[in-house]
């Protein structure tokens, strides 16, 4: 297991777009025995879509997205209201699910999507995520993997999260893009850090850290990298992104 972990990390490490984060998870669940899996945000604005990783099938993943089933997804419902990871499945549900629910979980086992393990994933920010592993029926190799490795998925799916959000994410202010590094430092600028304390938590020198602070500040045209951080609050309590 530790050199399957150590294969995911070196991938997450150098994947640079969505394609190579799935191909990261996707040989590491293969190599786990485990048949698919999903990445879901959730959209923090009403009527965007949710942002979608995964190896299900293409036509599903199309028809849950055009369908809004993450407003019905009992998954995602779960998700929402828990941070702690649970296993799926019509037979293993404890809750009551309403008939539109039942006839969604219809609907996935139709694509062979039968029953799973799904980690949620809070960010401090409000923000959630769900990063699910899923298998078309009921299989010991699925069950095994489940209640060895529990602890290491949840893991993988929290470093796949932190890795993807990084890399990937961008916020737009009055058109002024800032790169997934300057907004990462002003992020925690914010929280009243001090660019050396950023650079211990990012991994990277406080010279690195004050340098994308610097060009955060001088993207948004302002004197101080806190007038920088509530341009960058006032931004995404406008809803810009």
């Amino acid at each position: 297991m530790h050199r399957i972990f150590q294969q995911f990390m070196d991938l997450l490490l150098s994947a640079e777009h969505a394609d190579a984060f799935a191909e990261a998870m996707a040989i590491t669940a293969t190599a786990l025995d485990l048949t698919c899996f999903a990445y879901l945000a959730m959209p923090q604005r009403t009527g965007k879509e949710p942002f979608i990783i995964s190896t299900y099938p293409n036509n599903w993943v199309a028809h849950y997205v055009r369908s809004h089933y993450e407003r019905l997804d009992p998954i995602v419902t779960q998700a929402l209201e828990s941070t702690e990871p649970f296993r799926w499945g019509l037979d293993l549900s404890a809750r009551s699910i309403s008939l539109a629910q039942q006839r969604f979980f219809g609907e996935a086992a139709e694509f062979g999507i039968r029953l799973g393990f799904t980690v949620p994933i809070h960010d401090e920010d409000g923000s959630v995520a769900a990063l699910t592993f899923a298998a078309d029926q009921r299989r010991p190799q699925f069950e095994k993997c489940i209640d060895l490795h529990a602890r290491v998925l949840q893991l993988m799916a929290r470093c796949f999260h932190s890795h993807l959000r990084r890399k990937l994410s961008h916020v737009t202010i009055d058109g002024i893009l800032l790169s997934p590094r300057e907004l990462e430092c002003l992020k925690w600028a914010s929280q009243g850090k001090t660019a050396w304390e950023i650079g211990q938590i990012l991994g990277i020198s406080r010279n690195t850290a004050a340098y994308y602070l610097n060009s955060a500040r001088d993207k948004l045209g302002v004197r101080t990298v806190v007038q920088a951080a509530v341009r960058l609050a006032a931004a995404k309590a406008d809803g810009q992104d």
